[in-house]
């Protein structure tokens, strides 16, 4: 027997504002390191001033320029990344992966999930996710980057916690789902 297959990428399909994002990011993290820089040699001249006999009030303003503007680029530094966002799905025998990737260099693990412990799934846009999402205490899960998609959703229970997945699956995709899940599982209204 052959096994099943298929990995697939799912990218914003207007990628224009992440892109400029990123672009306005890199910017400003490089702007306020200019400025933080600034402030600590302000801030080192003030000390050396301070040790010479001058006043504590001169320290203030560097002191609050490096720490407010150096803080912001290391933020900047570390979260740029995730202003471009990519979900990855991996169907192999039954079973599917989920991966969230940050600017194609970071890939986090979302989860995995045995397609035979699906209790219902099938598209956003019918009826039974109308259904299931109204549960009182349901937990749901977005694993989709395009609002206007063909949405498809996964229900089921995991440590007595009843939980929805929302993904964006391609047509093939959403094959190899409906052919692994339970026969009934699959709900079209």
């Amino acid at each position: 027997m052959m096994d099943q297959f298929l990995e697939e990428v799912v990218v914003k399909k207007n990628q224009g504002v992440q892109t400029l994002l990123l672009v306005a990011a890199n910017v400003l993290m490089w702007v306020f390191a200019l400025i933080g820089v600034f402030g600590l040699n302000l801030l080192i001249q003030s000390l050396s001033g301070l040790f010479a006999g001058g006043g504590v009030g001169n320290i203030a303003l560097p002191l609050i320029l490096t720490l407010v503007f150096g803080g912001a680029a290391v933020l900047l530094f570390l979260k740029r990344d995730e202003l471009k966002t990519e979900y990855e799905y991996t169907f192999t025998n039954g079973v599917l992966d989920f991966a969230k990737v940050f600017n194609n260099k970071k890939r986090k693990a979302l989860g995995t999930m045995n397609l035979k412990n699906i209790e219902a799934c099938g598209k956003v846009s019918s009826g039974s996710f109308n259904r299931y999402i109204s549960m009182p205490q349901i937990k749901r899960t977005n694993w989709f980057l395009n609002r206007e998609a063909d949405l498809f959703y996964l229900y089921f229970t995991k440590d007595s916690q009843k939980r929805i997945i929302i993904i964006e699956p391609s047509e093939e995709m959403e094959k190899l789902i409906r052919q692994a899940v339970q026969p009934g599982v699959y709900q079209t209204n």
